[in-house]
């Protein structure tokens, strides 16, 4: 759903393309009642913008003569974050509208940057690539998403209709605590009232998020981003992998991320807690570490290492 700002911008937009402009019209092409036009021209107003409310039959709204927007006056640096940054939020699959949204964004930056720098910045996004390829934008909706964010934000609980992987809905209650982007999606995290305890949700699979009455106190120690990662290495998979391994909680970590791992100091190792689909991919990450290690759990995985070494082993014969 298109937020009352979008609705604003859009109102200016239709009236900067000239003549007068009945309220039944705007009415219309912006999907809302009269008695809303006109309080969108009055906000207008309040920004200085010169709409001048035309009287009669064939009356509207209309902007003074000559009235044009001024150009967005930003530096060359200054440009270049906005343009990369919408660039860049549409090809990770964060920015949660849709790609003619992002584009029609870009677009209307660039037609009011200055000329000798939107041919610079031209050159740039007509040239630029990328090694990441680009991810599938999400169906997670902005309304959705901007609620959850404020709610985080202003420590109010939210009712969110949520659709689970199972297929299972559920109507609850969250306390908020943050929302964090990861590997192309949003999640939320916060306290469930249903469940009685702190729970991540992907925010694609909230279908509506309404705010409630009252305030709430967060945990004055509570990491969003590291709940989501613990709750990814938690989430149950075919197989549970226990290994351990002689090296530093840093050397372990630049080939098993928190959302692959739980670490877990044992004397003079550390235990590796892996749950994984496949055992595949384990044994050529152990193979980078290069480190001494025990494989605890499951004996597939022991028999998958020897055959990496084998393999190892003739090639370099």
């Amino acid at each position: 759903m298109t937020r009352p700002i979008a609705r604003v911008l859009a109102l200016l937009e239709i009236l900067q393309s000239g003549g007068t402009r009945t309220v039944a019209e705007l009415a219309g092409r912006l999907d809302v009642d009269e008695r809303t036009v006109r309080r969108y021209a009055e906000h207008l107003v309040d920004l200085d913008i010169p709409v001048r409310s035309v009287r009669g039959r064939y009356g509207g709204y209309r902007l003074a003569p000559g009235y044009r927007m001024p150009p967005l006056m930003l530096t060359d640096e200054e440009a270049l974050a906005v343009l990369l940054g919408l660039v860049a939020g549409r090809r990770a699959g964060l920015i949660t509208t849709s790609v003619a949204a992002v584009e029609s964004a870009v677009a209307k930056v660039r037609r009011v940057l200055p000329e000798p720098l939107g041919r610079r910045l031209n050159a740039l996004l007509e040239t630029a690539d990328f090694t990441a390829p680009a991810r599938k934008a999400l169906s997670a909706e902005a309304e959705v998403l901007l609620t959850l964010a404020e709610a985080a934000r202003d420590r109010h609980p939210v009712g969110i209709a949520y659709l689970a992987g199972h297929g299972g809905a559920s109507e609850r209650v969250v306390h908020p605590y943050g929302v964090v982007a990861h590997s192309g999606r949003w999640y939320l995290t916060g306290f469930d009232s249903a469940g009685g305890e702190v729970r991540t949700f992907r925010v694609d699979r909230i279908k509506s998020a309404k705010p409630r009455p009252g305030t709430f106190e967060a945990p004055g120690d509570f990491e969003p981003t590291e709940r989501l990662l613990t709750a990814l290495a938690e989430t149950p998979y075919r197989h549970d992998v226990s290994v351990r391994i002689q090296a530093s909680p840093e050397e372990i970590r630049a080939v098993f991320p928190p959302s692959v791992a739980i670490l877990e100091p044992d004397g003079d190792q550390v235990r590796a807690r892996i749950r994984a689909e496949r055992l595949d991919w384990i044994p050529a990450r152990l193979a980078a570490l290069d480190r001494p290690f025990v494989i605890e759990r499951p004996a597939e995985l022991r028999g998958l290492v020897s055959a990496l070494a084998a393999r190892l082993a003739e090639r370099a014969r």
